[in-house]
């Protein structure tokens, strides 16, 4: 019994084919198919995923299943998914509309689990946090003159457009907007609709929102991809300069050899 839980749930192509059943049942629920054969297709894959973790338990050891990262992320999803099986027990009927949300939303989430399966995805994980790390600084600072501007426009441009600069968290998500090309021209537009449309104030202020246009969404927008991109690929130019290190060696070891002879 024991060698035939550990050839099934050890097995990460039948676990994968859990996970992607798993997935389509979710979207179906999502969707609002509140059919009583997909639910219970539900509770079965939650069932068969806790059993996996168990298995695996007795299988690496409470600190060896724990120690790898993805078997961390698998564990925290399934204890998430625990509290759907209260419905196996307990009528929704007695839970509030939050609980439900909350319950849906531990389903979605195991969705993630499919994604240690992709090719590669451990190195695109850590390709990214290194460039996060090494960009950070450049992100805050970016982060910190959106909110300056976003200051500024809401005290400028508070009554021209309160839709946009009334709150401060309104005026700094309207200045991330425009350094996105998100509402570059709609937003401006209003703001000099106020101030007369066709007057020296409404001129200048559709310079103003040009000039933040081409600092901050396209100068910045990529000055910052560069170096998010060039941080990603950070790993393969190291590759390539330890190749042409070996390489150098490689040739001046030959040189040397023909020197002595």
């Amino acid at each position: 019994m024991k060698q035939i839980l550990r050839k099934l749930f050890l097995n990460d192509q039948l676990i994968l084919a859990v996970i992607l059943i798993n997935s389509a049942i979710i979207y179906a629920e999502v969707a609002g198919n509140e059919s009583i054969y997909i639910h219970s297709l539900d509770i079965l894959c939650t069932l068969i995923f806790i059993v996996e973790m168990l298995v695996k338990h007795a299988e690496y050891g409470v600190r060896g299943y724990w120690r790898d990262g993805w078997n961390r992320l698998d564990g925290t999803l399934v204890i998430l998914s625990l509290p759907s099986l209260v419905e196996l027990f307990v009528p929704l009927d007695m839970f509030n509309l939050s609980f439900l949300l909350i319950l849906r939303l531990l389903r979605v989430m195991r969705f993630f689990r499919v994604l240690h399966f992709f090719p590669n995805f451990s190195k695109v994980v850590q390709g990214f946090t290194k460039a996060m790390r090494e960009s950070y600084a450049i992100l805050l600072s970016f982060f910190v003159i959106i909110v300056i501007f976003g200051l500024i426009n809401c005290s400028l441009f508070r009554d021209a457009d309160p839709v946009h600069f009334q709150t401060p968290l309104r005026s700094i998500y309207a200045v991330f907007q425009i350094c996105t090309v998100e509402g570059w021209y709609e937003i401006p537009n209003t703001v000099a609709a106020y101030y007369g449309g066709s007057t020296v104030a409404a001129e200048c202020v559709r310079i103003y929102f040009c000039a933040l246009l081409i600092l901050g969404g396209i100068i910045g927008m990529s000055f910052i991809n560069s170096i998010f991109v060039d941080a990603m690929v950070s790993d393969n130019n190291d590759d390539v300069k330890q190749q042409l290190r070996e390489m150098q060696k490689t040739l001046d070891e030959i040189q040397q050899s023909l020197a002595k002879n």
